[in-house]
């Protein structure tokens, strides 16, 4: 017997979505967050650098050499991903596989004792974590511009946003008061076990709340009929898709640069913010974590009202007003000294953060054209991971050459300036659309 037809994805209207559908696609983004927020960023990081796996230096170069091999697999092979996808019309599918293979190797972290042998095993795990969650990234923004359609794109990816930011804060506070301090569900600190029992959470936690999306949003048709074409082929297309974005659509190639400069700038600002309010603020750690908490707040508040700007305005004017609150947010952290003048700015960058990354995610979403979203994407998936070495670079060099941590907020904020000054020279969707 034959195979059904595919399920026809939303049609690309302007009438308003469909809300169960948004709701379910935006779900993804809280599991998500378990990965993002408790293994990459505050908990399992963390624990996987201390001294238990051979000292600070030496557990931090590891996973830096992991991440780093990490982030050239996806950039190498992210837009065919994404490509192939389109193809066949199984986005839903490779939506599902990825996310549940970034799960399975979650949990699978917990079988990282404490142990310097165990320490390539925690960053082989993490770092295989990494690449398939970038390519279930891709599918879940592809099916954005066909979910949300041209009028209301904006709101719904501020919603996605605002939705991940604010499961980081649910998952922190049960990591923290549930495995951590002041431990509610009893766990043992032998050998790690509560630490490494988070593993266990989080795999469970991006599991279940992929489950939505993957029975509510149908995949769109195939581009094309007929067996997949070979990855040779592939990057064959890929080659052919650039050059037809270079002679028919240079500002999607532009948009591309930009955005890859200024999102690495706006990824800094979360990845070392911690670490300044620590070294140069004062702060301890459970301050560290109250903070990440309630910036988390900030940001999903950012995206949830800047996404409603971006409908009305359009995205690249929400970008530049974010950037230039970014700018301004974190200037004068080169001067200031107290605590408060740093809940101040930082909360203030974290408003502004939001509503950025969200409205790139829309700018690129209303230059997409149906059937070929996954390869944009794709692609915005590859020139991020290009460039993600400008901001930690100039933070390291700032630092090393002035001699003080805070002045590498001041790298940060030139790379944000930098992806400012390149977003000006591309023209806006609907001015492309006229």
């Amino acid at each position: 017997m034959d195979a059904p037809p595919p399920a026809p994805a939303p049609a690309r209207t302007d009438a308003a979505p469909d809300r169960r559908r948004v709701w379910a696609w935006s779900l993804w983004d809280v599991g998500s967050a378990a990965f993002n927020a408790v293994m990459t960023t505050f908990v399992f990081t963390v624990y996987l650098t201390g001294e238990a796996f051979g000292g600070e230096n030496r557990a931090s170069a590891a996973l830096g050499w992991g991440m780093g091999a990490a982030g050239v697999v996806v950039a190498l092979l992210a837009p065919v991903v994404g490509q192939r996808s389109d193809g066949t019309g199984r986005r839903r599918f490779w939506l599902g596989t990825n996310t549940m293979l970034t799960a399975l190797l979650t949990g699978l972290c917990f079988f990282v004792l404490p142990d310097p042998s165990y320490l390539w095993l925690g960053v082989g795990l993490l770092a295989l974590a990494n690449v398939f969650d970038e390519f279930a990234v891709v599918n879940y923004n592809a099916m954005l511009p066909g979910l949300a359609g041209r009028e209301h794109i904006g709101r719904v990816s501020g919603q996605g946003w605002a939705m991940g930011y604010f499961g980081g804060i649910l998952a922190l506070a049960i990591v923290l008061f549930g495995f951590v301090s002041p431990g509610l569900l009893g766990l043992p600190e032998e050998d790690a076990l509560n630490v490494r029992a988070v593993a266990l959470f989080s795999g469970l936690w991006i599991a279940a709340f992929s489950v939505p999306v993957l029975l509510a949003v149908p995949d769109a048709p195939p581009a094309h009929r007929g067996p997949r074409p070979s990855v040779l082929r592939s990057y064959r297309q890929l080659g052919r898709t650039l050059r037809e974005l270079w002679r028919d659509a240079p500002d999607t190639l532009r948009f591309l640069l930009a955005s890859a400069v200024f999102r690495d700038g706006l990824n800094a600002v979360f990845t070392f913010g911690g670490v300044i309010a620590a070294g140069t603020f004062g702060f301890g750690l459970t301050d560290v974590i109250v903070f990440a908490i309630v910036g988390n707040v900030a940001a999903g508040l950012g995206a949830l009202v800047g996404g409603r700007l971006d409908d009305r305005l359009g995205p690249k004017r929400v970008i530049l007003g974010a950037l230039l609150g970014v700018l301004a947010a974190g200037t004068p952290l080169l001067f200031l000294e107290s605590t408060a003048a740093f809940w101040v700015c930082g909360l203030a960058l974290c408003l502004f953060v939001g509503p950025a990354q969200s409205a790139s995610r829309t700018f690129l979403g209303r230059l997409t054209r149906p059937g070929g979203e996954g390869a944009l994407y794709g692609l915005y998936a590859t020139t991020g991971r290009a460039v993600s070495f400008l901001a930690p670079t100039l933070f390291a060099v700032f630092v090393s050459a002035l001699g003080a941590q805070r002045w590498g907020i001041l790298g940060i904020l030139l790379v944000v300036l930098a992806g400012t000054v390149l977003l000006l020279g591309v023209r806006p969707p609907a001015a492309r659309d006229r």
